[in-house]
């Protein structure tokens, strides 16, 4: 069946569904539905692992008595099952309690025009030729150096999959979407000690995926540069978080900045719009409609349209991410950020990655991070972490061990410079973060 005529019959089932709401008494209804299938294969030490096809689909629907709400979901489209999908939403609604913030999004902001984002482009791969890349993304890794003792494979992951969203309002959308992805990850060994590192690729387009070769060698690289690893005394110095690891301190900040943390007041930045967190020269803007992205989407998860807009500028937080209930718990307007951001860029300043190291001069580089030490109510941070040691902007030996502290405001205060090394492999896109001084907790 082609993708348009699949999206068409997805649709119809999500109308008939708001329609059977309304039938049995629901004031309000909205709907979703996901259909996905895909293929994952995964060779290890030459051998192929796993190989998985996926198929999947499943619907969920809200249904609205005045301000009584109720969700139910199920995995089966058939009527049958969608009338009594619909019965279970119901009958909870009838029994909750009403909440005056609950209820569908303004009309008016409902997404109506509807471009083609680029986001489906199947790639028509079967289990032998994913096995050949694997293998040779896997080879490519154990060749690279004597020292890659083992391996813990390489995957080869490709999806599609389609999404409808519809509410009683009118709102009725579906598109089709695509994700492919390459992994690898290997051990190194020397003199007893034992590391491992990995590397990836990820795009809508399979035509936009590293090398297999590049991926591999990659991974074993990284892993190499890792031997030899020792911890540090306890001290402070500077901190530069590289580019694959910086997203996470910026995802630390989205969520301090989001409708449940401040409506619930466990959030270290409370009524914090309008005031300066970062810098000046800090500039967080969102680009949700951007051609082929691995966050772009023409609207929320409420069917408000998305656009672009500035998070922060000139180290100002200009705008929270609500939903609609969020937002009238506040007292405020959706910022059309029911289900999260849309591709959040951090704007580059103009220094490379080697020109940070010598910026930093004497200090310490992240490259990964451990644990869930971040207190949202208080901005306390404290995350297990290894890296390398630099002095004089020079990388002198890999550092393992280590605890890096600090409190998230005073990070993003003391933030000295974002590379124009950026990660394009996520949602949020950054490079590399230089900070001016954290704690670091060793022997």
């Amino acid at each position: 069946m082609q993708t348009q005529e699949e999206i068409k019959r997805l649709e119809a089932i999500i109308a008939d569904l708001l329609l059977e709401a309304k039938t049995q008494g629901a004031s309000q209804a909205d709907a979703g539905l996901s259909v996905d299938n895909g293929l994952s294969v995964n060779v290890r030490l030459g051998e192929v692992e796993t190989i998985e096809h996926h198929c999947s689909q499943g619907l969920g629907v809200t249904v609205y008595f005045g301000q009584q709400k109720g969700s139910a979901s199920s995995t089966d489209l058939s009527p049958k099952s969608i009338k009594e999908t619909v019965s279970a939403a119901c009958s909870i609604a009838r029994y909750s309690s009403a909440d005056s913030f609950a209820g569908l999004p303004d009309p008016e902001r409902l997404a109506t025009e509807f471009k083609d984002l680029d986001l489906h482009h199947p790639w028509e791969l079967n289990a032998e030729d994913a096995i050949n890349l694997a293998t040779r993304c896997e080879d490519s890794a154990r060749n690279y150096h004597v020292n890659i003792s083992n391996s813990e494979g390489a995957s080869v992951d490709t999806y599609g999959g389609i999404r409808v969203f519809g509410n009683s309002l009118g709102f009725l959308h579906g598109y089709a979407s695509t994700r492919h992805s390459i992994s690898c990850s290997v051990l190194g060994e020397r003199d007893g000690g034992m590391e491992r590192d990995y590397w990836y690729s990820v795009a809508r387009n399979k035509d936009q995926l590293d090398d297999v070769e590049f991926i591999g060698k990659k991974a074993a690289e990284r892993t190499i540069q890792r031997l030899g690893a020792q911890s540090l005394s306890t001290r402070k110095c500077p901190v530069l978080y590289s580019a694959e690891v910086a997203g996470g301190l910026i995802g630390s900040f989205l969520g301090a900045i989001s409708g449940g943390s401040l409506y619930r007041k466990s959030s270290f930045l409370l009524d914090s719009l309008d005031t300066k967190v970062f810098p000046e020269f800090i500039h967080l803007y969102e680009q949700p409609h951007l051609l082929g992205a691995l966050g772009s989407a023409l609207y929320d998860a409420e069917g408000i349209a998305t656009q672009a807009n500035d998070i922060v500028a000139d180290g100002i937080v200009k705008s929270y991410l609500l939903s609609s209930y969020a937002a009238r718990k506040l007292g405020m307007q959706s910022t059309g950020h029911a289900g999260g951001i849309h591709n959040l860029c951090v704007a580059p300043g103009d220094k490379d990655f080697s020109q940070l190291l010598k910026q930093m001069d004497t200090g310490l580089l992240v490259t990964e991070l451990m644990g869930q030490g971040v207190n949202p109510v208080t901005g306390d941070y404290s995350r297990g972490a290894s890296g390398f040691w630099v002095e004089q902007g020079v990388i002198q030996y890999p550092v393992q061990e280590i605890t890096i502290a600090g409190n998230l405001k005073d990070m993003f205060q003391q933030i000295l410079a974002v590379g124009n090394d950026i990660d394009y492999r996520g949602n949020i896109r950054t490079g590399s973060i230089l900070i001016e001084e954290m704690a670091i907790a060793g022997e």
